[in-house]
């Protein structure tokens, strides 16, 4: 049976594959785009010259590659950054920031506060999100581009629209419905992504040819969280946001977790169950909600120093990470595996017995292949990550199929409209 293509939908996924092309290399020529996409130079050249008149798309200069060298200077052409932007805003425990960033990827401005999220009522807090975006839209620059995306990164479950925050350990209500409440003020779509979800969004950019087909991004911290990359694609759950690695059961009705249940990889080696330890608490002690950065180096440096409860405790978040990625790579083999978050500042100390577990399950017969990338930082990867998912939805959504606002139509002026 022949199936037709309607020459809309062909000429939008061409627009997607350009506009991609472009966004990923940087400055490419047309002759480096047609290599990247397989299209026609004619197709590039008409595509190329459309997108220029809509103003997604400038012409940047002289193209330095070999082809250019060989022959007459190619144009390189480039994102347009005052095409649009987009809000990226990262919420966490007691922490959050709203970054305006232009549509080349550029951070415009940032606006970074710390409400007290464990003691603000649900009013309060979406409130406290959405003051940070009226904050950053504030000091927006002249002539930056209208606002197409918000996206919004924070520690916990969302549900699998990307709509509402189900469940987070950073404030205690639940079914907390953040994109509708930033969609009825500002008028633009929003998204909320979980956190690790965003980490590994970032990785893969930063790193295609590593972070290529399957990795796994685990983050290190208060809590244990993962985002994982299958075939390319970002794994989500069909009714959240999925990958929620901490709360797999480590030991059966063990140590009290965060999440209330007992036994889960985060209540072994989240950084409240390192220093619940470390102090010769029981496992039945209430997590700690905060635990400053110093206080898990001092842990380490005692560890480091001597035998003791700090280097067992460590030795037993290594282990229960081991034997959680263990059982993973027995369902989709070994992967590249990025550790990120303070928690890897004490990374020499958890390794050698999360490599021991690892050695003793089916997904790690091939331990000794693996090897772990470190970020020490996380916030800069969640808020890099909701960057390019908002601006990949701008990409698709709106300029592929030739949606861009006009090109008359000036950034609106924010601190007016929200003054």
């Amino acid at each position: 049976m022949i199936v037709g293509v309607r020459h809309d939908d062909l000429r939008r996924q061409n627009r997607a594959m350009v506009i991609a092309a472009v966004r990923r290399a940087g400055q490419p020529s047309r002759t480096e785009i047609a290599a990247a996409t397989a299209l026609s130079h004619s197709t590039i050249s008409t595509i190329s010259a459309s997108l220029i008149e809509e103003r997604i798309v400038i012409e940047a200069g002289g193209s330095e590659t070999a082809a250019s060298r060989r022959g007459r200077p190619q144009v390189a052409l480039g994102l347009n950054p005052g095409a649009a932007s987009v809000v990226a805003v990262v919420l966490s425990l007691n922490a959050l920031s709203a970054t305006l960033i232009d549509y080349a990827g550029r951070e415009i401005a940032q606006d970074v506060s710390r409400p007290s999220t464990l003691t603000l009522s649900r009013a309060e807090l979406v409130e406290a999100v959405a003051a940070a975006v009226r904050r950053v839209l504030a000091r927006a620059e002249a002539g930056a581009g209208p606002v197409l995306r918000m996206a919004l990164g924070i520690q916990g479950i969302t549900d699998s629209a990307a709509r509402t925050l189900l469940w987070s350990p950073i404030t205690p209500h639940s079914d907390v419905a953040f994109a509708d409440a930033l969609e009825a003020e500002f008028g633009v779509p929003a998204t909320v992504e979980n956190d690790c979800n965003m980490i590994a969004v970032a990785l893969k950019g930063r790193a295609p040819q590593r972070y290529r087909d399957n990795f796994v991004a685990v983050l290190l911290s208060n809590g244990i969280g993962m985002g994982l990359m299958l075939r390319g694609s970002l794994f989500s759950g069909s009714r959240s946001s999925g990958g929620e690695f901490g709360h797999m059961t480590h030991i059966p009705d063990g140590a009290l977790c965060r999440c209330g249940r007992r036994g889960c990889i985060e209540a072994y080696a989240g950084n409240y169950a390192i220093l619940r330890h470390a102090r010769g608490q029981g496992e039945d002690a209430p997590p700690a909600a905060d635990i400053d950065d110093a206080t898990m180096l001092e842990l380490a440096q005692a560890a480091r120093a001597r035998p003791g409860r700090e280097r067992e405790a460590f030795a037993r978040a290594g282990e229960a990470l081991g034997f959680g990625l263990g059982s993973l790579f027995a369902l989709i083999d070994p992967a590249p595996v990025a550790l990120v978050g303070h928690g890897t500042s004490a990374f020499d100390m958890i390794e050698p017995a999360m490599r021991a577990a690892l050695a003793r399950t089916a997904g790690g017969r091939r331990e000794a292949a693996l090897s772990f990338d470190l970020e020490a930082d996380e916030t800069p990867l969640i808020r890099e990550g909701c960057a390019r998912q908002a601006l990949a939805f701008v990409d698709h959504e709106i300029f592929a199929p030739g949606l861009a606002p006009a090109a008359e139509a000036a950034a609106p002026d924010y601190a007016s409209r929200i003054a």
